[in-house]
């Protein structure tokens, strides 16, 4: 009966110790937002999610979808998530007009925006200096539209001689489609997949991205909430960790990954999100300058001379600000994990 009740009592031990070891090892609770629905550029996001990534590094991810980068950069300072994605230059705009801000972008998604301006070459567009004369369709909130003083001014584009008009986003692909305007401002990502999808021919559209023409900016970028990042910052290099890896298996096979969008969002058709992953991959992530630099970081000087254009659209009030400012590298992997 005694060697019953020791065994017993070694039992309860045991158990208690496993309890115990659980709770050193709990997993730290991430609320990561996007800035969008589940389309294909969420991929490298999902993907750690379904092959245990996050929770390799010790965390619990929940990913849920945004509907554009002001509403992530909210947010994250609200501390209402712990990380998020949305464009850095809407983030260096916004903090500057709503200070205090405790958000700081920690990893560099695309290293290019996929900021664009759309247009039909049966209407005589086939250079950025075509635009004089013509009528451009732009979104008010549109981010591409946001950089137009800066992509004219790059291309010695008469802005005076270029008809812009106000249009909402739901019309804009149907009003280039129908030729009631000659270009619009647009996403890469978005509005060129979507013309395809309503039946434009490919062979007369024109992509100008204006990373191609003088625009050095960078692009979306994931930022993080300073008191979540001061008091979990394990987390947030975990969190980077995972999203590298992610990334990279997106890279090497896109068409495997997108399973990840799909499984999300039932609406999402396969041939139209991989189109837009593998844009945004050939376009925005995998770059001549993250081919030599890797992932997620920053070149200072270029980052200057972007927040430098940022100054010809928006008048700082606080200032303007440096790059170490807006950009916290202490959380990036190493560069032998980052390398392309």
């Amino acid at each position: 009966m005694r060697a019953h009740h020791t065994h017993w009592w070694a039992c309860v031990a045991l158990f208690a110790g496993a309890l115990a070891a659980g709770a050193a090892t709990a997993e730290t609770a991430v609320k990561f937002t996007l800035d969008s629905r589940f389309e294909g550029p969420s991929a490298p996001f999902l993907l750690p999610l379904d092959k245990g990534y996050y929770k390799a590094e010790g965390l619990d991810v929940s990913v849920e979808t945004g509907t554009d980068s002001q509403e992530t950069i909210r947010r994250v300072a609200a501390g209402d998530y712990d990380i998020g994605l949305a464009d850095i230059n809407t983030f260096i705009k916004l903090r500057d007009v709503t200070p205090p801000m405790p958000v700081k972008a920690v990893f560099v998604v695309y290293n290019r925006p996929p900021y664009a301006v759309i247009g039909r070459k049966s209407r005589g567009i086939q250079i950025p200096k075509d635009l004089e004369g013509k009528t451009v369709g732009a979104p008010q909130a549109d981010a591409s539209f946001a950089q137009w003083p800066v992509f004219a001014q790059a291309n010695s584009i008469n802005a005076a001689k270029v008809t812009i008009e106000t249009i909402s986003v739901p019309v804009r692909d149907p009003m280039l489609a129908a030729g009631q305007v000659d270009a619009v401002f647009g996403s890469m990502l978005g509005s060129y997949v979507d013309l395809k999808e309503k039946g434009v021919p490919m062979d007369d559209v024109v992509v100008l991205l204006m990373a191609d023409y003088g625009v050095l900016l960078y692009g979306s970028a994931v930022l993080v909430n300073a008191k979540f990042a001061a008091d979990h910052p394990d987390a947030v290099s975990g969190f980077l960790r995972a999203l590298t890896k992610g990334l990279k298996d997106t890279i090497r096979q896109p068409a495997a990954a997108i399973e990840s969008v799909l499984k999300r969002n039932t609406a999402a058709r396969k041939p139209v999100e991989l189109e837009r992953l593998t844009l945004a991959i050939r376009e925005n992530i995998v770059t001549p300058d993250v081919k030599t630099n890797g992932f997620g970081g920053i070149d200072e000087e270029r980052f200057g001379r972007a927040i430098d254009q940022i100054a010809l659209t928006h008048k700082f009030k606080t200032g303007k600000p440096k790059p170490g400012d807006i950009f916290d590298a202490t959380f990036l992997p190493p560069m032998a994990m980052r390398k392309y």
